[in-house]
């Protein structure tokens, strides 16, 4: 039996487990003391994956939800909650290599490592109904947030292209008639300071309702920069500093004015602004040794960087949306309008350490700004209402982004490489017509079909080169300086849904989606011209079951997938570090995952969640360059090799067929639990605890004894006390609280590492009225 063929078996195995067990969210809200001192089931969760709002157990994909509450406490030690969410939800993975600017996203193993700020990406990011393409906008805070959806696989037909991996949506506390409010905060290591609220209610009763929401989050520097001697920055003498970088300021507020001047209109206005300051990305450099993944006799708190003038980092982002909607009986007619602007730059030490004490080899400093972008999107969807056994919506969609980029690379003491300026400005337009059809066909068995037509055009033009930021062109006259390419393809979707019985839903789909075409600027900054990857399309197929049991006290829900990406758009680097892109053949993969919630006791929680995966790159004319300085390999690679000339210099390439997808973690695990303990008539103390456990995950498209790692987790725990109403909860916690230290990421040329954030301990309080 072939590795796709036990691929199919699993996904129908998975489907009929469902006759077995008789899931759920990630996450449910814990309940007030007075209300869990029955033996209540759990309670209903209500999604908007299909544009609607439904019950999770009745809708035909694999969706995974994290609860506000579950989302602020992987967001009380100074996480991101967005990275925060990484191996907490089957399936899904974050990393970043460019500091909490740039998180990059995968599911089911697909994603994108290219760390050009123009890069695109499977996963696509809604923020209340508003998508948000470019890397900078998609790493827009998560604040006063009700609900986290997951939507895993391709979503094409509703939420558009680049969505072959699937969708991350984010729904945040709406206005209400009722003044309400809630807030939590909390202090811990390195002054690490986290607040996060939001308060509203009516400003005209019945007709205009408001909410104000705000986040804060700071930490001060933490690690040491040790590195004495000539230096690029000013004072051209460097001296070590303590307590140089690692820390951050992040600022955010949000508006929404909800008016309803009729029981038919509706309108919801929201604008935001965003202001951040911190450090980029921390390299270690010859923190992996060659031959062997483990960091184990790496300092944390330490770094000797000669250049980038301790990575600082900022940006500033601004937005605002309206959606106007209006039913007219039988159907509701919507239209969402928004536009997202952002501005800012990094800068970083990219080889992760002194060259002038390593030989004097690495290109030193890395900067990209974003000078200016602006980001238009346009949506009107009609939909039927009611409960018939038809129910439909279609609509058209308008994306319009345009952005100009300054990139400057710099190599101080190696005098190989010049110092490079390069301006771009690139523009994205896309167009698209969408439709859905969901109808019972049987009693219990209902079918849904969808389909979207989108075209795609992208365009990035050279503006600036010079090998000083007022300096003479350097590019090639024989490259081009503008390219531009567009593309038409279809999406869509079918799937069936068969409740069997009350507490147990069985369904299966067939999706295909497709991401645009891609263009990689950021390699005229050496003076190479642009790289491009064509359109690739995805077919997957999945199965699966929804069920309860024990009087509703246990949620499982289990999915099987394969899909086949074809043409598949892959990122590898060249011999100055820098992202080439190309199309493979295709790439491969199957596997499942589980979410399971049960509640035994009125006092206990549990949840727990599983995903499986085994992914193919299917390409024997594909190869991509290795770990190299110079023409010497610095790492341990496992794959056949060739060896021809680049720019002069003997360079090593590996053959990446039959290679796993980078950052396709094969297997991951997470479970929570949490006990109360009832104090007196009036409140609770409780322990909870969440862990997750990571498996084989390479970095790079080339197999290495140094860049993957295996059977890297974290931990965090609480302890605190709740009133019986639910109100008011005091606690302390612990994040990464066996403070592992884990590889994250990886800068090739340079054997250098990046590292998750080290244990904070602190105090937390939250209200709400």
């Amino acid at each position: 039996m072939s590795k796709f063929t036990a691929g199919r078996s699993l996904l129908l195995l998975t489907a009929g487990l469902g006759a077995l067990v008789a899931s759920g969210a990630v996450a449910q809200e814990a309940a007030p003391v007075a209300a869990a001192a029955t033996d209540a089931g759990l309670d209903e969760i209500v999604v908007t994956a299909e544009r609607r709002s439904e019950n999770l157990q009745k809708v035909p994909l694999s969706v995974a939800v994290v609860g506000g509450a579950q989302a602020r406490d992987f967001q009380s030690g100074g996480d991101d909650t967005l990275l925060a969410l990484s191996g907490r939800v089957p399936g899904l993975y974050i990393e970043s290599t460019t500091g909490r600017i740039f998180p990059r996203f995968y599911i089911r193993g697909l994603g994108n490592i290219d760390f050009y700020l123009g890069a695109s990406q499977p996963v696509s990011i809604i923020q209340d109904d508003v998508v948000l393409e470019h890397v900078v906008l998609k790493s827009n805070p998560v604040y006063d947030v009700a609900q986290i959806e997951v939507l895993r696989g391709p979503q094409g037909s509703l939420f558009g292209r680049n969505t072959t991996a699937g969708i991350i949506k984010f729904d945040t506390i709406r206005p209400s008639d009722t003044l309400q409010g809630r807030a939590s905060a909390s202090y811990g290591s390195f002054n690490t300071v986290t607040f996060d609220g939001g308060v509203g209610g009516p400003l005209i009763a019945d007709k205009l309702s408001f909410r104000v929401s705000g986040l804060y989050q700071r930490r001060d520097d933490w690690v040491d920069n040790t590195y004495s001697g000539p230096s690029a920055d000013k004072p051209p003498i460097q001296a070590p500093k303590k307590n140089a970088l690692g820390g951050f300021e992040e600022r955010d507020i949000r508006l929404q004015l909800l008016a309803t001047p009729t029981e038919q209109l509706s309108i919801l206005g929201s604008a935001h602004g965003r202001w951040y300051d911190g450090t980029s990305t921390i390299f270690y450099r010859n923190a992996l040794k060659k031959g062997s993944n483990s960091v184990d006799s790496v300092i944390r708190d330490q770094v000797a960087l000669d250049e980038g003038g301790n990575n600082p980092q900022g940006y500033d982002t601004f937005g605002g949306s309206l959606k106007i909607g209006y039913d007219f009986g039988p159907v509701s007619l919507t239209s969402i309008s928004a536009y997202e602007t952002t501005s800012g730059k990094s800068r970083g030490d990219t080889d992760g350490g002194a060259a002038f004490l390593n030989g004097g080899v690495g290109f030193g400093e890395s900067q990209g700004q974003i000078r200016r972008l602006g980001q238009y999107t346009q949506e009107i969807r009609l939909s039927s209402n009611g409960n018939s056994r038809l129910k439909y919506q279609f609509g058209g969609m308008f994306f319009n982004q345009q952005d100009t980029t300054a990139f400057y690379q710099r190599a101080f003491f190696t005098g190989v490489n010049p110092n490079n300026f390069v301006v771009l400005k690139d523009v994205n337009t896309s167009y698209a017509v969408f439709g859905q059809l969901s109808y019972e066909l049987l009693p219990n068995l209902t079918i849904t079909a969808g389909g979207r037509e989108t075209k795609d055009t992208k365009e990035t033009r050279l503006l600036k080169s010079s090998q000083t930021v007022g300096g003479a062109d350097q590019f090639p006259a024989s490259a081009a300086r503008y390219i531009r390419l567009s593309d038409s393809k279809p999406s869509w979707d079918v799937s069936a849904l068969y409740q069997a019985t009350p507490d147990l839903s069985v369904y299966a789909r067939v999706a295909k989606g497709f991401r645009g075409p891609t263009i990689q600027g950021r390699s005229a900054v050496f003076n190479s011209a642009f790289t491009t990857a064509n359109s690739e399309t995805i077919l997957s197929y999945e199965a699966g079951f929804k069920s309860a049991a024990f009087d509703n006290k246990l949620r499982f829900n289990a999915t099987g997938f394969a899909y086949t990406v074809k043409n598949i758009q892959l990122n590898g680097n060249e011999a100055d570090g820098n992202g080439v892109l190309f199309n493979a053949d295709k790439a491969k993969a199957y596997g499942m995952e589980a979410d399971l919630e049960f509640r035994p006791s009125s006092r206990l929680i549990l949840t727990g969640g599983a995903s499986l995966l085994h992914s193919e790159i299917k390409d024997k004319r594909v190869y991509a360059q290795v770990c190299a300085q110079g023409a010497t390999v610095v790492c341990t690679v496992q794959d056949p090799t060739i060896v021809r000339p680049l720019f002069g210099t003997p360079t090593t390439f590996a053959q990446i067929d039959g290679n796993p997808l980078p950052n396709a973690p094969k297997y991951n695990f997470n479970i929570t639990a949490r006990y109360g303990i009832p104090v007196g008539d009036h409140g609770e103390v409780f322990i909870a605890t969440d862990w997750n456990i990571q498996g084989y995950t390479s970095f790079v498209l080339y197999k290495t004894a140094e860049f993957t790692s295996k059977g890297n987790f974290e931990g965090g725990a609480k302890l605190g006390y709740v009133t019986g109403d639910g109100k008011y909860e005091m606690a302390v916690f612990a994040r990464n609280i066996t403070n592992e230290k884990n590889l994250k990421g990886v800068i090739e040329n340079y054997m250098a590492a990046v590292f998750n954030d080290p244990r904070v301990i602190g105090v937390s309080a939250a209200a709400k009225f």
